[in-house]
């Protein structure tokens, strides 16, 4: 198949936009789609629009959605209660590594933006922070005043799921850090 010309449309294009959309956790622009996989842009959008038409025909459990700033997976509204009863309220499901080493940075260093959080993680943590959201965790805190960033905080019931009456009963991190820590920035790196 071309378009507009010579232009060859890869087979698995459908296949390689569905891989992306669903690592992503922001939307995503059609530009920089067509740029990472080397397609025309009309391409990309024509692809993107029949992988939407079909997960509504097939009225799967999401949606592809075009939004301002580009195109994203979303739960479909109609699902949205059962996925934030199973985030929220499906103790059953442990939190991961990822969602328990994000959370201690959060209760050890809050208020805290997810930028930092991240840099202190060393990976992208704005997924995991939402999870912890949705299961009553953690909350938002207002904003830094010199970068007005988003600041978190643990809630009471992240106090009340670990036995503590407050923030003061958390454990010393001192016996867990390596001897060497005067050299280290907040990122873990030598300075």
């Amino acid at each position: 198949m071309t378009v507009e010309g010579s232009t060859e449309v890869p087979a698995t294009l459908r296949r390689d936009l569905e891989a992306v959309l669903m690592v992503v956790d922001q939307p995503v622009s059609e530009y920089e789609l067509a740029r990472t996989l080397r397609v025309p842009v009309a391409v990309v959008v024509e692809t993107l629009e029949s992988l939407s038409r079909e997960y509504t025909d097939q009225e799967r459990g999401f949606d592809l959605r075009a939004v301002a700033d580009g195109w994203r997976v979303y739960t479909r509204p109609e699902c949205a209660d059962i996925v934030e009863h199973f985030l929220k309220e499906g103790q059953e499901v442990r939190l991961t590594q990822a969602a328990l080493e994000t959370m201690a940075v959060v209760a050890y260093r809050q208020p805290v933006s997810r930028g930092r959080v991240s840099a202190v993680r060393g990976v992208n943590c704005d997924g995991v922070m939402r999870t912890l959201v949705l299961r009553g965790l953690i909350e938002e805190a207002g904003h830094d005043p010199e970068s007005g960033a988003l600041l978190y905080r643990t809630t009471s019931y992240f106090l009340e799921r670990l036995g503590l009456r407050s923030l003061d009963e958390l454990p010393d991190l001192a016996p867990f850090l390596p001897d060497d820590i005067e050299g280290l920035d907040d990122t873990g790196e030598h300075t």
